[in-house]
């Protein structure tokens, strides 16, 4: 049953009907547990109420299909502005970003000038930004951006996925750079002929990547909700004599907050990944399909209202 409900929100994230309605009527249904807000000044006290908390954040201005440049543009236009947001108000706060909604699918010189454009602020005004990655058939295009751009620019970094079987092979290919990486599980369908269809054996290649990662002495962010890969990070970095400052646990802005004060009270650097915007159905649609649970929690916040 989590099989066809994960494949059916994966499905239904997909859709651009679904999508531009859900633009029109906004953050209804039970997105706002997840979604901060559609605008960044809304977004700017969310951060401040987490930084209160002792956790960082990293924010993401969300966008889906985007296929023409004038909207690629005005997304990039609010990352400048979320950067300036950020420096303006010191909070602690990174950003995320998504190549295609930078023109990734229009054209590589697009992507690659408003990109540019970006870092140049970023790096002005002492902002981290991280690319996240998206399905298969874009990852190449995204780790040749990034190689790209890391070298000229220390302050990025990119999101590597646990659920496919090349992985390790990236792990090793971008050490050279020494990059700061987000060690997820993934959180798109892909082929059984590109990813491992079995949820034990994703779970053994996060804990494998993970170690790799932090033996190469790269700095890590571990994001994910499973208290047993939580566990395994902990035991992994005492073993190995690995400081606290090398790496992060992150977890998803509305799931498992009680988790998240957990861990900065044991002392490890928490970080919340904060989306805002209207573009919100895809990754809420995700969200649903990475754990049923979730949807209960919209259920009851629908029909509580």
């Amino acid at each position: 049953m989590k099989q066809l409900m994960r494949d059916f929100f994966l499905f239904m994230s997909q859709n651009k009907m679904f999508t531009s309605l859900a633009k029109k009527y906004g953050l209804r249904f039970g997105a706002s547990r997840f979604v901060s807000g559609e605008t960044i000044d809304k977004t700017v006290e969310v951060i401040k109420e987490l930084n209160q908390k002792g956790m960082d954040v990293t924010i993401d201005y969300l966008g889906e299909f985007v296929d023409n440049e004038n909207e690629a543009k005005d997304r990039t236009e609010e990352t400048i502005r979320s950067i300036h947001a950020i420096a303006d108000e010191g909070l602690h706060s990174q950003v995320s970003l998504k190549l295609t909604s930078m023109g990734l699918d229009i054209s590589n010189e697009l992507v690659m000038a408003n990109m540019r454009r970006i870092m140049e602020v970023a790096n002005y005004r002492g902002v981290f930004i991280t690319i996240d990655m998206e399905d298969y058939s874009r990852l190449e295009q995204t780790l040749t951006i990034f190689k790209q751009l890391k070298e000229q620019y220390g302050n990025i970094g990119t999101v590597i996925q646990a659920y496919l079987y090349r992985t390790e092979g990236d792990i090793d290919n971008l050490n050279d750079h020494k990059p700061n990486l987000r060690l997820v599980k993934g959180a798109y369908k892909e082929s059984p002929n590109v990813a491992f269809p079995v949820k034990k054996d994703v779970d053994g290649n996060f804990k494998k990547i993970i170690k790799m990662h932090l033996l190469n002495g790269n700095y890590t962010a571990v994001a994910t909700h499973d208290d047993q890969i939580i566990e395994y990070t902990k035991q992994l970095v005492k073993e190995h004599n690995i400081s606290n400052e090398q790496f992060e646990f992150q977890m998803l802005y509305g799931i498992r907050v009680e988790r998240q004060e957990e861990l900065v009270k044991e002392g490890y650097k928490m970080r919340v990944y904060v989306p805002y915007g209207n573009d919100w159905y895809g990754y809420f649609m995700r969200r649903l399909a990475e754990r049923p649970a979730n949807v209960v929690f919209v259920l009851k916040g629908t029909f509580n209202k």
